[in-house]
């Protein structure tokens, strides 16, 4: 969430950059201005009461040695109803306090000055392309009929035990699925990522620590009597790594990596681009999360661009980067970057992978902050990304490589997979 400081320094900004994701800020922002203000007059009275109280308290015990004891009795009384008036201030100081709490979660993080307007998808910014689409024979089969043709996922059979949305991998399909895994948890090595497997439900303190609570309750499965959470994304438990921790400065950057399931509800999506592997309940994804000083998250986030772009050109995909514009970025994003593929069967471009920078908004939430050489401690930067999300990488893989004898496997997944041809 966005600092009480950020607020007071630049509130006009904040409200006018806030515009660009499409949220009226005027309201919250000026509470919030407000709210601060009671709350500092609370804690100057609290504190002076403090004061009060503690000098009186002193003087009992002078007085009582001195044999004033009179006076002793009537400093006590003093102190008695100190301590109401003490309790009714700090009393409306928490109120205060958890009201202005209650305001930041409600609003989202201010997109950067590099973030385009526009409300829709429609006013993206592509920022770079690369790669070949190729060109497919008028008969060319969409992903659900090649995986029905080689037997490598049933959609029908997922329904069965679980319903739709949770496809089930066979024979090479799921090898494939797992090379995949492999391949982009090693190449997340290389590029210095240390690999964590994290749990794969959160409590409530982890979804608020990284923005999915309150925004997106209504798109987490919830397990009510352990109030827990499916996690949407390995984002959630590796970033909440470092809640309520104060990093060393030389211990940055950290760059985790993480294989997880993920789980979504994916609400209000029905009837919206949901055949075969486009839209999934649950589904596997290789995820990346940075934190960082400030003045170096916006190179790491470049790093994190090029590895992902490194990835899909291994694959040999077409691919695209999007800017996205306010309208269509998250919650909790203070910038977004979208890879597209191209899914030649389909003639579409399908999302595989998000890349972030949040700044301070998660890190606030998370308290997750780091000792400078002067020994204060300052809010982190935190990123992350997919690395990437299987479902639609697989399901432009099985289009874009289909031929006469069969599908082709991209020969960086070969010495994982253990055949080269799905036929």
């Amino acid at each position: 969430m966005l600092t009480i400081q950020q607020i007071k320094e630049a509130p006009e900004r904040i409200i006018a950059r806030l515009a660009v994701k499409g949220f009226d800020g005027t309201a919250a922002i000026n509470e919030i201005l407000e709210l601060d203000t009671m709350r500092r007059q609370s804690q100057l009275s609290n504190d002076t009461k403090a004061a009060e109280l503690n000098r009186l308290a002193a003087s009992i015990g002078q007085l009582m040695k001195a044999g004033k004891k009179d006076e002793a009795e009537e400093a006590k009384k003093a102190v008695a109803v100190l301590k109401d008036e003490q309790k009714a201030i700090a009393d409306e100081l928490a109120r205060t306090e958890t009201r202005i709490r209650d305001i930041l979660l409600t609003v989202p993080n201010v997109p950067c000055d590099m973030v385009p307007e526009g409300k829709t998808a429609d006013d993206n910014v592509v920022e770079a392309t690369g790669g070949v689409i190729p060109e497919l024979p008028a008969d060319a089969m969409p992903h659900w009929d090649l995986a029905k043709k080689y037997n490598i996922i049933d959609f029908d059979l997922g329904v069965k035990i679980t319903g739709a949305g949770f496809p089930v991998y066979l024979g090479k399909g799921a090898r494939l699925q797992r090379a995949l895994i492999q391949f982009f948890l090693d190449e997340a090595g290389k590029a210095g990522y240390l690999e964590v497997e994290p749990p794969f439900v959160v409590n409530e303190a982890s979804g608020y620590g990284t923005g999915q609570l309150p925004d997106k309750e209504g798109q987490m499965y919830y397990v009510n009597e352990d109030n827990l959470y499916l996690i949407p994304t390995a984002e959630v438990p590796v970033t909440n790594l470092y809640r309520d921790v104060i990093l060393p400065a030389d211990k940055l950057p950290v760059k985790n990596c993480a294989f997880s399931a993920c789980w979504r509800r994916e609400a209000g999506s029905y009837g919206k681009d949901v055949r075969g592997l486009n839209r999934l309940h649950q589904f596997d994804k290789v995820e990346i999360v940075r934190i960082e000083k400030p003045e170096d998250s916006y190179a790491a986030l470049e790093e994190m661009k090029a590895h992902v772009q490194g990835l899909l050109e291994k694959l040999g995909l077409p691919w695209h980067i999007l800017r996205l514009c306010g309208g269509d970025m998250s919650f909790t994003s203070a910038i977004t970057f979208d890879f597209e593929v191209y899914s030649a069967a389909q003639k579409r471009w399908l999302e595989v992978s998000s890349v972030s920078n949040f700044e301070t908004y998660q890190a606030n939430r998370l308290k997750c902050r780091y000792r400078g050489d002067d020994k204060k401690t300052r809010l982190c930067h935190t990123l992350n990304g997919s690395a990437l999300a299987l479902p639609r990488i697989m399901a432009a893989l099985l289009e874009n490589n289909q031929t006469p004898e069969g599908i082709i496997v991209p020969e960086c997944l070969r010495k994982y997979t253990g055949f080269d041809i799905i036929d």
